[in-house]
């Protein structure tokens, strides 16, 4: 049976959103084990391990060992559970080789305000927001030290005021890997950004990541033609596709890669753009060749 232009595109694919167990808050699908041997099965070449409440570093390394046909990476966030905006903590991650650190997701003010607002979530802590003062000169004594291990910035639940806050401050600082993470989902009280303002930030240096959890029903239920149609506007050379996958009632994170590019060529981007957006441009930010 020929393979189909969707497993094609998936080989050597890269996926730089992937949350494996094990897991302090989420009941996650697979571990990072068998998420690895998944993604070596489907021919990938590539992916990113995300935690909320660790560093996902160490782990990546034992994966590696254990698949090393498939390379994995690790990654920080800036969670109260990983020590917060921390010039320590990113330092020891890099001398581990991560590869991304992410802004505060659920330890961002901007989801809390809206966890707490929606749902009735009540925090011990009320969350950052990096446009404050303290969370801001923090952020910037840790620039340096992610352009000495080639780190890529990811802006993680940020509202779009701190986003392009933030991108500004990057940019100044040297900084030229900037990914604004699932870039059409707010995940707080903010409107999530429109494609303007992702053009904008564009031309301010960033690349767009666009996730397949925003259009799943499980997920943010977006028309997958809204975003061919944003990914279109930005152009693809400005944008890479993620999953953000590996939550228990969806597909494995490989399958789910596999799901996104077909979904991506079904609604009109072509071929070659979507390469860009799962091989190229991943690989560029993680420094592969």
């Amino acid at each position: 049976m020929e393979m189909s232009k969707a497993d094609k595109l998936l080989q050597g694919s890269i996926d730089m959103h992937v949350h494996a167990g094990p897991d302090v808050f989420i009941e996650r699908r697979m571990d990072a084990l068998q998420v690895a041997r998944l993604a070596r099965e489907y021919g990938m070449r590539g992916i990113v391990f995300k935690s909320h409440s660790y560093l996902t570093a160490p782990m990546s390394y034992i994966v590696n060992q254990a698949v090393p046909e498939i390379s994995t990476f690790g990654s920080l966030c800036f969670e109260y559970e990983t020590g917060g905006i921390s010039v320590p903590v990113v330092e020891a991650a890099g001398e581990l080789d991560a590869r991304v650190i992410w802004m505060p997701t659920f330890s961002a003010k901007n989801t809390r305000l809206a966890l707490t607002k929606l749902l009735g979530v009540n925090f011990n802590e009320e969350g950052f927001n990096i446009i404050e003062k303290n969370s801001i000169e923090a952020i910037r004594q840790i620039f340096p030290i992610m352009r000495k291990y080639d780190m890529v910035l990811a802006t993680g639940h940020l509202s779009p005021e701190e986003i392009f806050s933030l991108v500004k401050e990057a940019k100044q600082s040297g900084l030229t890997k900037i990914v604004i993470t699932h870039a059409m989902c707010s995940h707080g009280l903010d409107k999530s950004l429109t494609v303007e303002d992702q053009v904008k930030l564009v031309e301010e240096g960033a690349v767009i990541e666009h996730c397949l959890l925003e259009i799943v029903s499980s997920g943010g239920r977006r028309d997958p033609l809204q975003m061919v149609q944003a990914m279109k506007l930005i152009g693809a050379k400005h944008c890479i596709m993620s999953t953000d996958f590996g939550q228990n009632d969806n597909p494995p994170p490989p399958e789910g890669m596999r799901m996104f590019i077909a979904t991506m060529l079904k609604y009109g981007m072509k071929e070659d753009e979507v390469e860009l957006m799962v091989k190229v441009n991943p690989a560029r930010l993680l420094g592969l060749s």
